[in-house]
């Protein structure tokens, strides 16, 4: 009686402290205590560390359903024979997720078909699995959604919603152009271009002269101003020594002393002797 009073007790605390997996597992792990002589401190310890187990496993399942991939792709399923040229300690590095803690920028570059859609996907589904949410859409469908969050005036809030995502995953950028009203609620021209830090450090400089183009264009755009008109006249010369220059006639006139007595000659069409 008093057995079944006590589960019952243990049934509701772990109902109201929203705990299922020690509701489930508490008899079960209570008889495995009493076989092999368990303290109360290990009991304890294996109960709870069955029920993070477990929440950690819905979110993950939770946060990999709310990222949108369009399929699941994980690294062990990636074929690295196809790409010899590909690091795999590099690979191994970003599949650790630190690079996330750090607010790092991953870009990954190659011709169609070599496997960079699974390659993000298995990278996403990684942060996933150490906590980090992620939302997966292609280049055409973000510049969709902020364009309409940006027409129905939605786009501070829908901006203030993305923040909350850790890792964010744009594929198939490149094939598709866009117009200048699409591309501004994506690419803000008051923000400074991102500084995107490859590990291969022989393709950073595949990136420099693009975010050099960036932000002169953003400069450009920032300044409005008209171009400026090309001079006229003979201020667009360069200006030339009388030697030089074809059209100048020297004429000299002579420099004198307070006395009258003639020291030295002066070009006039010099420039020494222009004002």
């Amino acid at each position: 009686m008093s057995d079944n009073h006590t589960g019952k007790q243990i049934e509701f605390a772990a109902r109201a402290l929203k705990m299922p997996a020690i509701r489930r597992c508490w008899a079960e792990l209570a008889e495995r205590a009493r076989t092999d002589n368990w303290t109360h401190e290990e009991y304890l310890a294996a109960i709870l560390d069955r029920q993070v187990s477990e929440r950690e496993a819905n979110g993950t399942v939770l946060r990999i359903s709310g990222a949108r991939f369009p399929a699941v792709k994980t690294l062990e399923d990636f074929n690295f024979d196809h790409l010899p040229g590909l690091r795999r300690d590099v690979i191994a590095h970003l599949a650790t997720s630190t690079w996330i803690a750090k607010s790092d920028n991953v870009i990954l570059l190659g011709p169609p078909g070599v496997g960079k859609t699974h390659l993000a996907i298995a990278l996403g589904i990684k942060a996933a699995h150490n906590a980090y949410p992620v939302l997966f859409d292609t280049a055409t469908g973000w510049a969709t959604r902020l364009t309409e969050a940006h027409t129905t005036g939605r786009l501070v809030s829908e901006l203030k919603r993305l923040r909350r995502y850790r890792l964010i995953i744009i594929d198939e950028i490149g094939y598709l152009p866009f117009d200048s009203d699409t591309a501004q609620p994506v690419l803000p021209t008051h923000r400074q271009p991102l500084r995107t830090r490859l590990d291969p450090d022989h393709l950073e400089h595949a990136i420099r002269p693009l975010g050099r183009s960036l932000r002169r264009r953003c400069r450009c755009r920032r300044t409005h101003r008209p171009p400026r008109p090309p001079r006229r006249g003979h201020h667009h010369r360069r200006r030339l020594l009388p030697h030089q220059d074809p059209t100048t006639t020297r004429q000299r006139r002579p420099v004198t002393t307070p006395k009258g007595g003639q020291i030295s000659t002066v070009d006039k069409g010099s420039v020494f002797g222009r004002r």
